[in-house]
């Protein structure tokens, strides 16, 4: 099957979901027409078609192998704008993705566990790959490139998750494979627009869920550990890293947390070694060569702690409520000892720099989710985060100490974000959706953009993005 015919049939798989869906609205009064499940014998399978239309006052065309296909946000590997966008777009709300659950009993209170996810681009029925975008770009001048940035999702077979294990009530859950981070997990659950691309920070750059880089968003060769006891819960995580992966040396991470009375709190501390971090596709024809099809990277150890929460208020009855959201994150980027590997997906690296004086990161963010019983939920939510000045040596183990005044992206900067959107849930596989995104980055983490000053200590840039999409679940 060539991938015009894929692409014609997932149009009509989703054209034929849609229609029934459509059909079920006004014939049946919202009546879902598909199944619960998709279950037999404890194995599950899901997943989610999210696809749209986006305008964008400043961006880049669609590509069809990045996260997305769109540059959702400005932040500081996002230098590519070139003017005002109109596109179809996807993943808008929600990364699309095909899963496989496994959730078995197999003896008194121990269950067998597995999850098989990979995330796909329904435009293309390609997928994810933002290495192959960055390697497809290198050879562009700025101006002149789609979509591409650093991610964790770099065209693996199951570029999501893939782990397997066992769990019990009494002793809790050990699962072996590649998971998302503990930092990524929480932010699912405590960031007001729920990890969307299109209104979301957090789910656009997996720069916090991945510590400070986002190849660590996801941990290969990574074990984990999950004990809830009633309203309680603790976790830890821990990956042994590997040569061709996105982190390259050891990573540990723990988490404890709980629920009270409508108010629930997690603190989350993440230290990865070695965690790759691509740059931006401007780098890859600078002066460091680089093998085919390689990519422009540097080398750091990360090291976060985070803290955040959430407040429901129910408003009358149970399926009315206000939920408030409030977060916070400390990044440290430091140098590391490893200077050798390949990022996610194996792509072979040129490290070109290496971290002298820390960079921090600290990251804030708030919002609210009105939810009612017809189906209707509002969402507004706010992200800042900031950035000190930094120094960097050439090469993989250089100590120059070049800092503000030699490469502008190494000043001191703000990144602000401000986001609406409005959901419309028909049933529990069909909504719609609409909203807008503003955000803007200042000094310098706006060095690079299109009329920013060269030395990184003026200057801003800005982005806004309007979307309405629809979702398809199963």
């Amino acid at each position: 099957m060539n991938r015009h015919t894929k692409l014609r049939t997932m149009a009509m798989l989703v054209g034929v979901v849609g229609s029934s869906a459509c059909a079920s609205v006004f014939a049946d009064g919202f009546k879902d027409p598909l199944p619960d499940t998709l279950s037999f014998a404890g194995v599950t399978i899901y997943g989610t078609v999210d696809v749209g239309y986006a305008y964008q006052s400043e961006g880049v065309p669609l590509n069809s192998k990045y996260v997305g296909g769109l540059e959702y946000q400005a932040f500081t590997t996002t230098r590519n704008f070139s003017g005002s966008v109109s596109t179809l777009a996807e993943s808008g709300m929600e990364q699309s993705k095909i899963g496989l659950l496994v959730d078995r009993a197999f003896a008194d209170d121990f269950k067998i566990v597995a999850r098989l996810e990979t995330g796909f681009n329904p435009l293309s029925a390609s997928l994810t790959d933002a290495c192959a975008a960055l390697a497809d770009n290198s050879s562009l001048p700025q101006g002149k490139q789609t979509a591409n940035a650093d991610s964790s999702r770099c065209g693996q077979p199951f570029n999501s998750q893939a782990f397997g294990g066992v769990s019990s009530k009494t002793y809790g859950t050990l699962t072996i494979g590649r998971h998302n981070s503990l930092q990524l997990d929480a932010l699912s659950q405590y960031d007001p627009q729920v990890l969307s691309y299109a209104f979301s920070f957090l789910g656009y750059s997996g720069f916090d869920g991945g510590a400070g880089s986002t190849q660590a968003a996801r941990w290969d060769n990574s074990a984990k550990y999950v004990y809830a006891n009633g309203p309680y819960h603790v976790a830890v995580m821990y990956s042994s890293g590997g040569a061709d992966i996105g982190i390259l040396d050891r990573a540990y991470a723990a988490e404890v947390g709980g629920s009270v009375a409508g108010l629930s709190l997690d603190a989350v501390y993440e230290r990865a070694n070695g965690a790759v971090n691509l740059r931006s596709s401007f780098d890859n024809n600078k002066v460091y060569p680089l093998p085919t099809p390689g990519l422009a990277a540097y080398i750091s150890d990360d090291t976060s702690w985070n803290l955040m929460g959430k407040y429901t208020i129910p408003l009358g009855t149970p399926a009315d409520k206000v939920t408030m959201f409030a977060g916070y994150s400390h990044i440290q980027k430091s140098h590391s000892s490893d200077s050798t590997g390949a990022a996610e997906g194996d792509y072979p690296l040129s490290i070109g720099i290496n971290i002298n004086n820390s960079a921090e990161y600290n990251l804030e963010w708030v919002g609210a989710k009105l939810e009612l019983a017809s189906g209707l939920k509002l969402t507004g939510a706010y992200y800042h985060v900031t950035q000190n000045s930094w120094t960097i040596g050439v090469g993989p183990t250089g100590n120059n100490g070049i800092g503000c005044a030699g490469a502008g992206l190494l000043c001191a900067g703000d990144f602000n974000e401000a986001s609406f959107s409005a959901d419309y849930v028909f049933n529990k596989h069909y909504d719609v959706y609409a909203g807008v995104n503003y955000s803007q980055v200042t000094d310098g983490l706006a060095n690079g953009f299109v009329g920013t000053t060269k030395d990184g200590n003026t200057g801003s840039e800005n982005q806004t993005t309007v979307m309405v999409g629809f979702r398809v679940k199963f």
